[in-house]
């Protein structure tokens, strides 16, 4: 039987996790390894300043206190698997939409990156919260189990592959009626600075980073283009992220 590792950013209570896990509880052996608290826009990172504790709930399921999305994958080699590998890695389901540029902050693609690094088919899903063109809606969670499921299932039979070192982003669009699946590539976000300042009854001033509008360059094939038609989005990403066509430019700027 296969082996999965579920993780995410949105810490071990989240919605969002327990819907993925009941999407492939059937597929194979189920590990759950999650944040003790929110860690949404960790990236990638790796705690190295301080202990971590596991903390187990249930059969397979521990949270990681205090540790990011990349943690809980790293450190469940030596902890849960005896320093071996799950088949399986798959991180979300996010509560919100991991799009273009935004996978850089994302640490729900973070947990799957750490996975693709130690040669793990991995996968990210997300879920989008905003309907964009259509109608205003719920979140419909049994949707996005659904294609959750699908897309694993899919991998786990060798229908879908994961080439190395790459994940699958995936982005699950929040409409009543999906009209399907598409490949896409990253979109171009616009960003602003959306960044609040306050004063605490001290007097101190701090600063509160909020949240910006999803705005997006229209780009056909991209995968903001995919959810705002209403189609759930599959990007695959590469991790080496080498800007080959600049790179060949900088060679000769340099040779010159």
């Amino acid at each position: 039987m296969k082996k999965i590792l579920i993780t995410n950013d949105d810490s071990f209570e989240a919605k969002g996790l327990s819907v993925l896990i009941d999407a492939v509880k059937d597929l194979g052996e189920i590990y759950i390894v999650a944040p003790a608290f929110p860690k949404s826009a960790c990236s990638h990172s790796l705690t190295i300043t301080k202990p971590l504790r596991f903390i187990k709930l249930d059969k397979n399921f521990y949270k990681l206190d205090d540790g990011t999305p990349t943690d809980c994958v790293y450190l469940s080699f030596p902890e849960i698997f005896d320093g071996k590998k799950p088949d399986l890695v798959l991180s979300g389901i996010n509560h919100g939409a991991n799009l273009g540029e935004d996978v850089t902050y994302s640490g729900t693609a973070g947990g799957a990156m750490e996975g693709a690094l130690h040669g793990i088919p991995s996968i990210a899903f997300s879920q989008v919260l905003k309907s964009y063109d259509n109608p205003p809606s719920e979140v419909n969670w049994e949707n996005a189990k659904n294609i959750a499921r699908d897309i694993t299932k899919k991998v786990l039979d060798g229908k879908i592959t994961i080439p190395h070192r790459h994940i699958l982003n995936i982005n699950i669009p929040n409409t009543k009626k999906i009209k399907g699946i598409k490949a896409t590539k990253l979109g171009y976000r616009l960003y602003g600075n959306d960044a609040h300042k306050h004063t605490n009854p001290r007097g101190e001033e701090f600063y509160w980073i909020g949240l910006h509008p999803l705005a997006f360059k229209e780009e056909n094939g991209s995968d903001f283009d995919a959810i705002k038609n209403s189609y759930v989005s599959i990007t695959p990403i590469k991790l080496d992220i080498t800007g080959y066509e600049a790179l060949e430019k900088l060679k000769n700027e340099i040779n010159n």
